[in-house]
């Protein structure tokens, strides 16, 4: 039998090389008073931003512009919707990383609305619930990571001692259309590359083994976990092959914010949380230096305490497919895959936590603040102690 599951709003997906140049009638069918939120650097210095800017201006579009440095806050929303918010705008356009789109999300669905973003910010604040009206939004990626696209949940962050790393979500906050160009991506750098290439295999992963996967959510995991094996260090060497895998890699970056809207996520993002508030360490630098940590830490909490979990059979299995091997052994499958996430995290460069600025006094205040959303869909509860031992394994 198949258990009962429902699939949340997605949006109409538009994919593959040069779907950028549909971009202008698209956004005529919403009108043509555009806000156009991107980053400060990958789209404008693309050489499709100069035709794409043409094609909106004989479409009669007229273009007010936000720009995002770094990673979003609350101000800057709330900054942008206070400036905007009068114009009438018929429609927010984000193009960029994740930071970019979960700006624009934010401020597509707070523009006609005008209240604070963080009147809605989950944990901080009244928590008050979201009424709309939202703004149409297009979403258009830059980079191959985030799947923010494809979610409900614009991430913001305050940083410092006292800071966050919270979402705003609604289902309402759904781009009403994602159009994924791998050829956006062809000036990503190396570092970026492996980051949120990283970040798109643990989104992957841990919507996979999830509490909350069903059969769909399964089918497309893997789908996207066979792109990332075969396109993420294609990709990041460089090469001849690099066009095709970074068309895998934008395939498998959407499928990961497909999943994870379906089913949550689990440690690494638990964790991410936290140790981006209180630290300036890019998102998906922490997933990819967690990411073999937390496998490893979960397979033992599951075989000690829940060996019946269907979680192990799938973490073989993805130990099968990443490895492209079988050892007709489940456990060695299981240890296939640890040993494969730690090579990639070394053969990527990614930074240990101390690098990072993390401390062994900094990890009970992490793990404290770690009980969040993601948490709740790991596979397994994990303790204190387990939580604290991940940490350390990667200081």
């Amino acid at each position: 039998m198949i258990a009962p599951f429902s699939i949340a709003r997605l949006p109409r997906i538009v994919f593959g090389v040069g779907v950028v140049k549909q971009l202008p009638d698209l956004v005529a069918a919403y009108g043509s008073r555009l806000l156009l939120v991107t980053g400060t650097r990958s789209f404008r210095a693309s050489p499709q931003a100069a035709p794409l800017l043409a094609g909106l201006a004989a479409q009669g579009c007229t273009i007010d512009t936000v720009e995002i440095t770094g990673e979003p806050s609350p101000e800057m929303v709330d900054d942008a919707v206070r400036s905007f918010g009068g114009r009438a705008i018929d429609v927010v356009v984000g193009i960029g990383g994740g930071s970019a789109l979960d700006a624009a999300k934010a401020i597509a669905g707070l523009l006609r609305p005008g209240t604070s973003v963080m009147d809605h910010l989950e944990g901080v604040g009244p928590e008050a619930p979201y009424r709309g009206p939202t703004t149409p939004f297009i979403a258009v990626p830059t980079t191959a990571g985030t799947g923010s696209e494809a979610t409900k949940n614009a991430v913001l962050s305050r940083h410092g001692p006292d800071g966050f790393k919270k979402s705003f979500r609604d289902e309402a906050l759904v781009a009403a259309v994602a159009v994924v160009d791998p050829d956006l991506l062809a000036g990503c750098p190396p570092e970026l590359i492996a980051a949120n290439g990283m970040d798109a295999l643990t989104q992957l992963l841990e919507s996979f083994v999830s509490s909350r996967a069903n059969p769909l959510t399964d089918a497309l995991a893997l789908s996207g976990l066979a792109a990332v094996r075969d396109g993420l260090l294609a990709w990041h060497d460089g090469g001849a092959a690099a066009a095709a895998a970074r068309a895998r890699m934008a395939y498998g970056s959407l499928l990961s914010g497909v999943c994870l809207a379906q089913t949550g996520l689990g440690a690494v993002h638990g964790l991410a949380s936290p140790l981006g508030a209180f630290f300036p360490i890019p998102h998906g630098v922490v997933c990819g230096t967690l990411m073999a940590a937390a496998t490893r830490v979960n397979i033992a909490a599951l075989e000690a305490r829940a060996p019946q979990s269907p979680a192990l059979a799938k973490y073989a299995a993805v130990g099968r497919l990443l490895s492209d091997r079988d050892s007709r052994d489940v456990r060695d499958d299981r240890a296939r895959l640890v040993d494969l996430l730690e090579a990639w995290t070394e053969r990527l460069a990614l930074p240990r936590l101390s690098a990072l600025g993390v401390a062994a006094a900094d990890v009970p205040r992490i793990v404290a603040a770690s009980r969040g959303s993601s948490m709740k869909t790991n596979p397994v509860v994990l303790t204190d102690d387990e939580i604290a031992g991940l940490l350390a394994a990667r200081l």
